[in-house]
């Protein structure tokens, strides 16, 4: 009985896995965290592309950055993601630039549903304030960096398919509301 269950519901998501899925948005929305989590629950492979960037260069976002400079590291994430948008459909994390590349989002536009995961500022400068991770954050306020990013990529991120607001809420939550979103879109665009 628990089989026949688990396939209605797998049955449920089967729209929402016919094409690829990316995350776009600001560093600390939880592209990565989220896009586990709904990989996990529709079924579906999860790419992360800041990891692909790195497996291909064969050293850290860190490393390339402070050895290569942004630009090296743009291109190489716009080449990384034309690949991964040329494989079978998955859940994609893109790093919070990747989609300003006119190239990447008319790739994703062509091959993919995007989905702009937003939060408050303030929210997301504590997140990715607790990390040392970050090249764009070395020696800088997060909220002001954030801020700044923001006025920049918002009119950018608009461009996605679809926006989430998932502010300060629990991973599974956050989800919760994609899968919400994706549905209604792949519904409205069917009824259309």
């Amino acid at each position: 009985m628990g089989s026949c269950k688990g396939q209605v519901l797998m049955d449920r998501y089967a729209p929402l896995r016919r094409r690829t899925i990316t995350l776009v948005g600001l560093m600390g929305v939880g592209k990565s965290s989220v896009g586990r989590r709904l990989a996990q629950t529709l079924e579906m492979p999860f790419r992360d592309a800041d990891n692909e960037v790195e497996s291909a260069a064969g050293r850290s976002i860190p490393e390339i950055f402070a050895e290569l400079g942004e630009p090296a590291f743009r291109e190489g994430e716009r080449r990384v993601i034309a690949r991964l948008l040329d494989e079978p459909p998955h859940i994609l994390a893109t790093g919070g630039g990747a989609f300003m590349s006119p190239e990447t989002r008319a790739l994703v536009k062509e091959k993919a549903i995007s989905v702009w995961l937003k939060t408050d500022l303030a929210v997301l400068a504590r997140r990715v304030g607790r990390k040392d991770s970050r090249p764009l954050l070395r020696d800088a306020d997060p909220l002001e960096v954030l801020k700044a990013q923001a006025e920049v990529r918002y009119p950018v991120y608009a461009e996605a398919d679809i926006m989430v607001e998932t502010g300060d809420a629990a991973h599974n939550v956050s989800v919760e509301q994609v899968i919400a979103a994706l549905t209604a879109h792949i519904e409205g665009k069917s009824a259309a």
